[in-house]
């Protein structure tokens, strides 16, 4: 079942919160984002767009095996770590969001989108965010916009996020380009960011991360953040395949690189530690195919070769550089 709910209605203090507004214009992030959890794998996700400078920074927070937050409107930064914090202390994710809004004298200024580990959803729209404003939750997320084109912008996110396919990355992703079609933030767009976490708590607290792509500053923010969703797949695969490589899996790694090649055509550094990799397991016929492929498109690589030759990195003939 999916809530809904607006912050058209205005409160006494209207005249204050002009004061607000002029007091804080490095705030004012008029934004639709989502947070969500992937149902199947337990990740966890917010993804953001907006006409204003970096607004992942602000705006997107999340934890391995926590939550995710996406804190908007004239934002209070705070709530992305406090309300992650409260999360992991084992508050719901109504909650947590009830705790920071009451502690919070601005709560009609915010709006606030929290999705648990469990996959429960909770948001606020402060009565005073500017229209078209709007949340809406439902089973494992949350959607919200302000100062958006028309209600059609928000609109379009809940459903859009229930019928796409593929992985929680790419189910953001898609929910991004669904509001971005129904209208987007009403001034235009200029950023985006996608950040997207494992749902079993890490060992370390830097691990967990399986997203963290940011366009800070764009005309085609989304089309810039679809590109580097891409990239990261192609990176993602490649590093995959280099440890298959160390484990002696050459013709699986060697699958690997083409499924990532193929996502990443003109990215010569897979054909150069492709090379490597051969070169060093001892298929030199290999090796020098991925190698010259390198190498025709700079000498850079060559003079890298030799310099991981130099320390004891780059084991195979050394014919290999010289072809």
């Amino acid at each position: 079942m999916i809530s809904l709910a607006g912050g058209r209605a205005r409160r006494p203090g209207l005249r204050e919160n002009g004061r607000l507004l002029e007091a804080h214009p490095d705030r004012l992030a008029a934004t639709y984002s989502i947070v969500a959890r992937d149902a199947k794998t337990g990740e966890l996700g917010v993804a953001v767009q907006s006409s204003y400078f970096s607004v992942g920074t602000d705006v997107s927070w999340a934890a391995a095996g926590v939550g995710a937050v996406a804190t908007q409107a004239i934002v209070e930064v705070a709530y992305g770590p406090k309300g992650l914090e409260l999360l992991a202390r084992g508050a719901t994710a109504q909650e947590a969001l009830d705790e920071l809004v009451a502690r919070d004298p601005l709560a009609a200024l915010r709006q606030v989108g929290i999705v648990d580990a469990e996959g429960r959803a909770a948001a606020h729209t402060g009565s005073a965010c500017v229209s078209a404003c709007a949340h809406a939750v439902g089973a494992g997320y949350s959607v919200q916009g302000n100062m958006l084109a028309s209600d059609a912008v928000w609109q379009a996110m809940g459903p859009a996020f229930e019928t796409a396919e593929g992985d929680l990355a790419e189910r953001l992703m898609l929910v991004l380009e669904a509001a971005e079609r129904a209208g987007g933030d009403v001034r235009g767009r200029q950023s985006a960011a996608l950040l997207v976490v494992t749902g079993a708590r890490p060992t370390h607290d830097w691990e967990g991360r399986s997203f963290d792509l940011h366009v800070e500053d764009h005309p085609r923010p989304l089309e810039e953040l679809r590109r580097l969703l891409t990239l990261k797949r192609a990176y993602a695969l490649f590093q995959e395949a280099r440890r298959t490589f160390g484990a002696g899996d050459l013709d699986g790694a060697l699958e690997m690189v083409a499924r990532a090649r193929k996502l990443q055509p003109s990215d010569f550094q897979f054909a150069f530690w492709t090379g490597v990799a051969l070169a060093n397991s001892g298929r030199p016929e290999q090796a020098r195919k991925w190698l010259a492929e390198a190498f025709r498109e700079s000498e850079v690589w060559r003079e890298l070769a030799r310099r991981l030759q130099e320390a004891g990195l780059f084991t195979g003939d050394p014919g290999l550089l010289d072809s």
